[in-house]
Protein backbone atom coordinates (compact mmCIF):
# COMPACT_ATOMS: atom_id res chain seq x y z
CA UNK A 1 0.00 0.00 0.00
CA UNK A 2 2.76 2.23 0.53
CA UNK A 3 4.68 1.61 -2.39
CA UNK A 4 1.36 2.32 -4.46
CA UNK A 5 1.14 5.84 -2.49
CA UNK A 6 4.49 6.51 -3.41
CA UNK A 7 4.04 5.67 -6.81
CA UNK A 8 1.03 7.59 -7.15
CA UNK A 9 3.08 10.80 -5.02
CA UNK A 10 5.63 10.47 -8.04
CA UNK A 11 3.06 10.27 -10.60
CA UNK A 12 1.58 13.52 -9.28
CA UNK A 13 4.34 15.38 -9.18
CA UNK A 14 5.79 14.18 -12.82
CA UNK A 15 2.19 15.90 -14.26
CA UNK A 16 2.45 18.73 -11.94
CA UNK A 17 5.80 19.79 -13.71
CA UNK A 18 5.39 22.41 -16.17
CA UNK A 19 6.70 21.44 -19.94
CA UNK A 20 10.81 21.21 -20.10
CA UNK A 21 12.37 23.95 -22.71
CA UNK A 22 12.95 23.25 -25.63
CA UNK A 23 16.66 24.66 -26.08
CA UNK A 24 19.08 21.92 -26.68
CA UNK A 25 22.67 22.26 -25.44
CA UNK A 26 24.04 23.45 -29.35
CA UNK A 27 21.91 26.37 -29.34
CA UNK A 28 23.03 27.39 -26.08
CA UNK A 29 25.14 30.96 -26.35
CA UNK A 30 28.71 31.02 -24.24
CA UNK A 31 28.02 34.48 -23.12
CA UNK A 32 25.40 34.15 -20.45
CA UNK A 33 23.68 37.78 -20.55
CA UNK A 34 23.25 36.94 -23.75
CA UNK A 35 21.61 33.63 -23.42
CA UNK A 36 19.29 34.96 -20.77
CA UNK A 37 18.44 37.76 -23.32
CA UNK A 38 17.67 35.00 -25.54
CA UNK A 39 15.40 33.06 -23.34
CA UNK A 40 13.49 35.71 -22.40
CA UNK A 41 12.43 36.95 -26.07
CA UNK A 42 12.37 33.36 -26.44
CA UNK A 43 9.35 33.22 -24.03
CA UNK A 44 7.54 36.04 -25.54
CA UNK A 45 7.36 34.45 -29.04
CA UNK A 46 4.63 31.84 -30.48
CA UNK A 47 5.51 28.86 -32.32
CA UNK A 48 3.84 29.20 -35.77
CA UNK A 49 3.39 25.21 -35.06
CA UNK A 50 2.28 24.52 -31.81
CA UNK A 51 0.54 27.93 -31.48
CA UNK A 52 -0.22 27.68 -27.59
CA UNK A 53 3.52 27.15 -26.48
CA UNK A 54 6.76 29.49 -26.66
CA UNK A 55 9.51 28.70 -29.19
CA UNK A 56 11.51 28.24 -25.96
CA UNK A 57 8.93 25.66 -24.66
CA UNK A 58 8.41 23.82 -28.55
CA UNK A 59 10.42 20.89 -29.94
CA UNK A 60 9.15 21.59 -33.40
CA UNK A 61 11.64 22.44 -36.00
CA UNK A 62 10.37 25.79 -37.22
CA UNK A 63 10.25 26.69 -33.37
CA UNK A 64 14.08 25.80 -33.04
CA UNK A 65 14.94 28.00 -36.20
CA UNK A 66 13.42 30.79 -34.65
CA UNK A 67 15.41 30.21 -31.22
CA UNK A 68 18.30 30.16 -33.58
CA UNK A 69 17.70 32.90 -35.33
CA UNK A 70 16.62 35.00 -32.15
CA UNK A 71 20.24 34.13 -31.15
CA UNK A 72 21.98 35.18 -34.16
CA UNK A 73 20.41 38.33 -34.26
CA UNK A 74 21.50 38.85 -30.76
CA UNK A 75 25.00 38.22 -30.95
CA UNK A 76 25.26 40.34 -34.04
CA UNK A 77 24.30 43.15 -31.96
CA UNK A 78 20.88 43.43 -31.94
CA UNK A 79 18.60 45.09 -29.41
CA UNK A 80 15.70 43.20 -27.81
CA UNK A 81 13.40 45.17 -29.87
CA UNK A 82 15.42 45.10 -33.15
CA UNK A 83 14.79 41.31 -32.88
CA UNK A 84 11.14 40.98 -32.15
CA UNK A 85 10.45 44.03 -34.78
CA UNK A 86 12.81 40.98 -37.14
CA UNK A 87 10.65 38.15 -36.22
CA UNK A 88 7.64 40.22 -36.66
CA UNK A 89 8.54 41.47 -40.24
CA UNK A 90 8.69 38.02 -41.08
CA UNK A 91 5.86 36.25 -39.45
CA UNK A 92 3.15 38.89 -38.61
CA UNK A 93 1.91 40.26 -34.78
CA UNK A 94 0.24 36.19 -34.70
CA UNK A 95 3.86 35.07 -33.70
CA UNK A 96 3.87 37.45 -30.44
CA UNK A 97 2.50 35.73 -27.64
CA UNK A 98 1.39 38.72 -26.36
CA UNK A 99 0.27 41.40 -28.58
CA UNK A 100 1.87 44.68 -29.16
CA UNK A 101 -1.42 47.48 -28.21
CA UNK A 102 -1.73 48.97 -31.51
CA UNK A 103 -5.32 50.84 -32.97
CA UNK A 104 -6.20 47.63 -34.53
CA UNK A 105 -5.53 44.97 -32.02
CA UNK A 106 -8.29 48.11 -29.82
CA UNK A 107 -10.84 47.50 -32.66
CA UNK A 108 -10.26 43.94 -32.74
CA UNK A 109 -10.91 43.88 -29.02
CA UNK A 110 -13.55 46.43 -28.79
CA UNK A 111 -15.64 45.15 -31.64
CA UNK A 112 -17.36 42.59 -29.54
CA UNK A 113 -18.62 45.21 -26.53
CA UNK A 114 -19.80 47.46 -29.27
CA UNK A 115 -21.81 45.40 -31.16
CA UNK A 116 -23.67 44.03 -27.87
CA UNK A 117 -23.73 47.69 -27.14
CA UNK A 118 -25.33 48.23 -30.09
CA UNK A 119 -27.92 45.33 -30.50
CA UNK A 120 -28.84 46.56 -26.67
CA UNK A 121 -29.63 50.00 -27.72
CA UNK A 122 -31.37 48.62 -30.74
CA UNK A 123 -33.50 46.44 -28.68
CA UNK A 124 -34.71 49.01 -26.61
CA UNK A 125 -35.44 51.80 -29.26
CA UNK A 126 -37.49 49.19 -31.08
CA UNK A 127 -39.55 48.11 -27.98
CA UNK A 128 -40.21 52.11 -27.13
CA UNK A 129 -41.58 52.18 -30.72
CA UNK A 130 -43.70 48.71 -30.69
CA UNK A 131 -44.93 50.58 -27.24
CA UNK A 132 -45.81 54.10 -28.20
CA UNK A 133 -47.36 52.62 -31.93
CA UNK A 134 -49.47 50.38 -29.84
CA UNK A 135 -50.43 53.03 -27.52
CA UNK A 136 -51.73 55.75 -29.52
CA UNK A 137 -55.78 56.31 -29.92
CA UNK A 138 -57.30 56.83 -33.07
CA UNK A 139 -58.82 59.90 -34.68
CA UNK A 140 -62.59 60.33 -35.41
CA UNK A 141 -61.66 59.65 -38.65
CA UNK A 142 -60.08 56.72 -38.12
CA UNK A 143 -62.60 55.57 -35.65
CA UNK A 144 -65.38 55.82 -38.17
CA UNK A 145 -63.59 54.31 -41.09
CA UNK A 146 -63.21 50.90 -38.76
CA UNK A 147 -66.96 51.49 -37.97
CA UNK A 148 -67.91 51.26 -41.30
CA UNK A 149 -65.79 48.46 -42.36
CA UNK A 150 -67.24 46.29 -39.25
CA UNK A 151 -70.25 47.27 -40.39
CA UNK A 152 -69.67 45.80 -43.60
CA UNK A 153 -68.71 42.72 -42.47
CA UNK A 154 -71.73 42.14 -40.31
Amino acid sequence: MRRVRLLLVALAVALAAGPGLAVQPDEVLDDPALEARARSLSAELRCMVCQNQSIDDSDAELARDLRLAVRERLTAGDSDAEVIDYVVSRYGEFVLLKPRLSLRNAALWATPAVLLIGGVLFLLINRRRKTEATGAELSPEEEARLAEIVDRRD
